[in-house]
C-alpha cells in the first residue's frame, strides 16, 4: 500500500511557528511518528512539503499513477485552493484532510474548506495525532476498497 502525505505551506515551520497554535513538535517529528507506524501497518509513504500551490498539485498528479491513497495537510490553501481541491478530485484518490490545530476554534475564514467535498474524511485539532489517525483511517479505508 502508498501513501502520499503533503505537508503545506508554512509546516516546515512547526516547532518554532506559534507554538501556542502548532505545539513544538516540529515536521521532522511528525513524519518520524508517520514514519514508525507506517512500517508497523507495512505502508509505504512518500512525504512531500511545499509552500507552493503548483507543486502540490503537480505531486498530486503525479501521484495517480502509484499512490493508494493521499493525506493532505493544506495549510492556507484549504481556504484558498480551487486547483488543489480539483487536483485531489480529477485523480480520483481517497484522501483525508488533516489540520494540527482545530480551525474552528481559530479565525472565522479558516472555518471554510475548498478541500473537504473532495475527501473521505478530515481530522482536525489534534496535533501531531491528526496525520497519525489519518494514517490509520486511510490504511483502513484502504483495506475495505481491496476486499
Amino acid at each position: 500500500m502508498n501513501i502520499l502525505v503533503i505537508h503545506g505551506p508554512n509546516l516546515h515551520l512547526l516547532g518554532e511557528r506559534e507554538v501556542e497554535i502548532y505545539g513544538e513538535d516540529t515536521l521532522e517529528d511528525i513524519n518520524n511518528l508517520l514514519e514508525k507506524r507506517a512500517n508497523e501497518l507495512g505502508v509505504n509513504l512518500k512525504v512531500v512539503q511545499t509552500n507552493y500551490e503548483g507543486k502540490i498539485v503537480e505531486v498530486i498528479g503525479s501521484a495517480r499513477e502509484w499512490a493508494d491513497g493521499i493525506i493532505i495537510n493544506p495549510g492556507a490553501y484549504t481556504h484558498t485552493s480551487i486547483a488543489i481541491r480539483d487536483a485531489i478530485s480529477a485523480v480520483r484518490k481517497p484522501t483525508i484532510e488533516v489540520h494540527i490545530s482545530n480551525i474552528y476554534a481559530r479565525e472565522e475564514f479558516r472555518h471554510f474548506s475548498y478541500i473537504s467535498g473532495v475527501c473521505k474524511g478530515k481530522i482536525v485539532g489534534l496535533g501531531k495525532y491528526s496525520y497519525l489517525l489519518a494514517l490509520e483511517g486511510l490504511v483502513r479505508i484502504l483495506e475495505e476498497v481491496k476486499k
